[in-house]
């Protein structure tokens, strides 16, 4: 497969599960911003996590100053001067899909333009009316669409394969990135392996990658911090844990594998393999945070590389 047909795909996938990961992130953010906020939590503590997640609070600050949830939402889903905006998003899948139109196949394809089509018809007035969590879940609805498409219609060539690889690296970046503003905010005396004292927050967390069930189903009790963290890493069971993800992009890269991409893979693999086998609480007693911090950073390096290895480098 030519390395500019692989690129199409790869970004395709990725950045329609970018826009999915977004809805998710700002539907989790809005409702803890409707909520009580305990102790001495600034209103737009929810908004600001965030944006400093996403490193966009220069951005945004830049643009608007003070934040408010009108704006914010503003920002992230319309704005086009946020290339990781919703609407840049869902434009980006479009255009890379329309650039490789022959090797989709219809269903994939009219998936993909259909909702870079009623985008376009979103307007900020429209979602205030509306309210913003019917958006929120027209997209997550519109990403399922289109990636069950392609599951259901696609040969499982290399084609597929770098749209899985992309779709399962955005998904475990998202997921890192979702944790580490929550534990990152925690109090330091927060006990992890007790019951959480703020359910609403927590169970917010749960609903943003649809694992609220999932939790109830795997530990039949009330949430506690350690046991999201056990279920959102190593968990490889459930879709989004960054250990199922792993074990996606690894086997992807094993399919994909060519002479440059050696050292991509084993990277990848050692990656897996300490999922596979770490404890929750080893992670916790080193600093989970910390952790976190360095996992998104061998994402990106492994982003850079398959880049490297297989497509066209350019930055995103």
């Amino acid at each position: 497969m030519l390395s500019r047909t692989a690129d199409h795909l790869y970004w395709m996938a990725r950045l329609m599960e970018r826009a999915e990961n977004m809805a998710r992130m700002l539907d989790t953010s809005h409702r803890v911003s409707l909520m009580p906020q305990s102790g001495d939590a600034a209103p737009d503590s929810a908004w600001r996590s965030l944006l400093a997640n996403l490193g966009l609070d220069e951005a945004y600050a830049a643009r608007y100053g003070k934040i408010t949830s009108e704006s914010l939402l503003d920002f992230m889903i319309f704005s086009q001067d946020n290339p990781s905006s919703i609407a840049n998003c869902l434009r980006g899948a479009r255009e890379n899909a329309h650039a490789v139109r022959g090797t989709l196949t219809s269903e994939v394809w009219e998936a993909t333009n259909a909702t870079w089509l009623a985008m376009r018809e979103q307007n900020p007035a429209t979602l205030l009316e509306r309210g913003p969590g019917e958006f929120f879940e027209w997209v997550k609805y519109r990403s399922h669409l289109s990636r069950g498409a392609a599951l259901g219609t696609m040969m499982a060539d290399e084609g597929l394969r770098f749209m899985r690889l992309g779709t399962f690296l955005e998904r475990a970046d998202n997921t890192a990135r979702i944790l580490d503003t929550k534990f990152r905010t925690l109090p330091a005396d927060t006990e992890l392996a007790a019951p959480a004292p703020d359910y609403y927050p927590w169970s917010a967390l749960l609903h943003s990658v649809s694992a609220f069930e999932t939790y109830r189903k795997a530990y039949r009790d009330l949430i506690s911090p350690q046991r999201v963290a056990d279920l959102l890493i190593l968990r490889p069971d459930m879709p989004r844990s960054l250990s199922r993800c792993m074990k996606e992009v690894y086997a992807n890269l094993q399919a994909l594998a060519n002479r440059r991409s050696v050292e991509t893979e084993r990277r990848a693999g050692e990656l897996e393999a300490e999922l596979r086998f770490a404890r929750i609480e080893n992670l916790v007693e080193g600093g989970l945070p910390r952790w976190l911090d360095r996992f998104l950073d061998r994402i990106a390096d492994l982003g850079g590389r398959i880049a490297d290895d297989f497509l066209v480098p350019v930055s995103r």
